[in-house]
């Protein structure tokens, strides 16, 4: 994949996109594994919604410490607000619940296969091309995933319940990512991120609060712990730079990235719960690394990226509070695709 420089919107100096990559994957990867820590002690739904209102609020609350300008219109929050039920609530909620029965390391798995239904939904509804290239690596991505997960629910330590709820969760979360390609804002992701997660957790509530008990949660430092991580650095920070790779990548490239979760999410796994990596798990892996190199490589025809960026600069001319992105930024930026 050819680099490019993105800017964000808070900062001066352009941020490499591998390097956002590479933090975006650390950090959602991680997110299985610390959220299985943190239901040891608490169920899911709850800890859903303390995630949620916590990010909310802290996001909320920096932005009135720095004085941050409301630059979202009501259509924009509108579409945040249905981001977090889809992308939050039910993708995290279904998540969470098939986890109960589930490795995080396999939950990691099962929601790497993201890239190939949004692949498939986004040359439908976005008009994004599928290759033979992109089609194959998708492919390869798919061979790779089932097969560590058929060698481990054969092995009988995961349940079929809990990959069923997995799966539908990851429908949501390709439901998501192609809502915020077709409607979301191209600027205001910090105030929007605070939309999405007050949304989710409003969502939540009544649903952690009608099926589950407050009395079964058990307070300790490993829960304090677990829920600040996944407020922080993942509610925050991770769906900001999630947010950031959809909006200059397609949204076919920007998930192909969740084909890196199986072994990172494996790795977390091993090392923060002890789960057990098979041979098999290594096997499938490198079916998966190779289909990320052919989804992400740059197709030898300019004739896509031009097309596209006149689409994408005619998109953000129509966005009057986005006049800090210049046609050089512009052009960088459509080079991730």
């Amino acid at each position: 994949m050819q680099t490019s420089n993105v800017t964000l919107p808070s900062q001066s100096q352009p941020i490499p996109l591998p390097f956002l990559i590479a933090a975006f994957c650390l950090l959602w990867s991680s997110a299985f594994a610390v959220a299985k820590i943190g239901m040891a002690d608490s169920p899911p739904l709850l800890l859903l919604a303390m995630r949620f209102l916590g990010a909310g609020i802290l996001i909320f609350g920096v932005a009135a410490i720095r004085r941050s300008l409301w630059d979202l219109s009501g259509r924009e929050v509108v579409v945040f607000a249905v981001l977090g039920v889809v992308n939050q609530a039910t993708f995290l909620g279904l998540g969470y619940v098939g986890m109960h029965s589930i490795s995080s390391g396999l939950s990691a798995l099962v929601i790497s296969a993201n890239p190939v239904l949004t692949a498939v939904l986004a040359a439908w509804f976005l008009n994004e091309p599928m290759t033979w290239r992109k089609a194959v690596g998708l492919l390869l991505g798919v061979i790779g995933v089932a097969f560590v997960v058929e060698s481990r629910i054969a092995g009988g330590v995961d349940h079929s319940a809990g990959i069923a709820f997995t799966i539908a969760a990851l429908f949501s979360l390709v439901a998501g990512t192609i809502l915020f390609k077709k409607f979301a804002p191209v600027h205001g992701h910090w105030i929007g991120n605070g939309v999405q997660n007050l949304s989710a957790g409003l969502t939540m509530l009544p649903f952690a609060l009608t099926f589950e008990n407050i009395g079964d949660i058990v307070p300790s430092w490993r829960l304090l712990a677990a829920v600040a991580y996944l407020t922080l650095f993942v509610s925050v920070f991770a769906y900001l730079l999630w947010f950031h790779m959809l909006t200059v990548s397609g949204a076919t490239v920007a998930s192909s990235y969740h084909f890196m979760m199986p072994p990172l999410g494996l790795l977390f796994g091993w090392l923060l719960l002890g789960e057990h990596v098979a041979r098999t798990d290594v096997v499938g892996i490198v079916s998966i690394a190779l289909g990320i190199y052919l989804v992400t490589r740059l197709p030898s025809s300019g004739a896509y990226r031009s097309t596209h960026d006149v689409k994408f600069a005619a998109r953000v001319a129509s966005r009057h509070s986005i006049g800090n992105l210049s046609p050089s930024v512009i052009q960088s930026n459509r080079r991730g695709q």
